[in-house]
């Protein structure tokens, strides 16, 4: 009666302990509260919780209304639920998050391919389109400022179409802007920006009504409100101590490897990016294979502390010797 999907989305990230993960895009210094938030946790946990209050106290912080959902996994789902009743027009562009392509094969859209390049996708854009785009994308880290993006809202807002825009590594990107339009719905997370990617909150900017109406009750738990609760207290300081950090090591990285990106992660030619894996676990170093998005010749990994660089710096220069 029921048959099972398949799929060539293939997510990142150790299945096992002991390596040194590069595979997963995080940040590598956690927040100095999250004992207590795990404390504050147990004491949550024997009751249902309701959190419009706190997403109203985020939505001032962040400055925009908003809809708090578990991750941006969720908010994927429910742009499903909302916008592709019936055989929708779904453009995706090449070489990007696999997950949009899983969302529109569930809910039967018709899938365009399109190189990454916002004005190539405009010229796809037709009445009642449904466009995802990563920006920086995963997994190149390419960046698109408000002007770049300019041609392919254009085209948006005259076919009256949607735009999904993926900001889950927007915090990552010196001096970000984000576009405004009536016809964006934006999808943001604090898996990445916080390296707690086991907490799964996040939450999408537009149409907060229709988003309300359909997601998940009760999806964030206990340890997602207590996150909720400490993340405002902190008004995002965590973020202004550990970025310049990070933007550091980035860096260093681009110069010691020749690799360039806007995030906070890198791809890189390497031939065969299976073999390289192998050869890298062997060193207790886990880095990501980009078969799974259309690149098998390349690696993605992110930046992590000086130590832990260093480590991946002088595993990559032996394997090109």
């Amino acid at each position: 009666m029921l048959k099972p999907v398949k799929f060539k989305t293939q997510h990142g990230g150790a299945r096992r302990e002991g390596l040194l993960d590069f595979s997963a895009s995080l940040n590598p210094y956690l927040p100095e509260w999250i004992d207590e938030m795990v404390e504050r946790a147990k004491t949550l946990s024997n009751r249902y919780l309701y959190w419009e209050g706190l997403e109203e106290e985020l939505s001032s912080i962040v400055g925009e209304p908003l809809t708090v959902t578990a991750g941006i996994t969720e908010a994927l789902y429910l742009v499903g639920i909302l916008a592709m009743k019936g055989k929708r027009k779904v453009i995706i562009p090449e070489h990007t998050y696999g997950e949009y392509e899983r969302i529109a094969k569930i809910f039967g859209a018709e899938i365009i391919k399109t190189p990454n390049d916002p004005r190539t996708m405009a010229e796809k854009v037709d009445k009642g389109s449904i466009i995802f785009f990563c920006n920086p994308n995963n997994p190149d880290g390419k960046f698109y400022g408000v002007k770049d993006l300019k041609p392919l809202i254009q085209a948006v807002e005259d076919e009256n179409s949607l735009l999904v825009l993926d900001e889950a590594f927007i915090d990552f990107v010196k001096d970000a802007e984000s576009p405004e339009s009536e016809n964006i719905v934006k999808l943001r997370t604090f898996t990445k920006s916080y390296g707690l990617p086991g907490i799964r909150v996040g939450y999408v900017v537009g149409f907060e009504e229709a988003f309300k109406s359909v997601r998940m009750p009760w999806s964030i738990g206990s340890l997602g409100y207590a996150f909720l609760e400490f993340v405002i207290a902190d008004e995002f300081e965590h973020l202004k101590r550990t970025m310049p950090l990070i933007w550091e090591e980035k860096e260093r990285v681009e110069r010691e490897l020749n690799v360039k990106s806007d995030a906070n992660f890198f791809i890189k030619y390497v031939g065969d990016a299976k073999t390289t894996v192998e050869k890298l676990v062997e060193k207790r170093i886990l880095v990501r294979d980009c078969s799974s998005f259309g690149l098998p010749g390349h690696i993605r990994f992110s930046i992590r502390k000086k130590e832990e660089n260093d480590k991946l710096i002088e595993a990559l220069k032996h394997l090109d010797k």
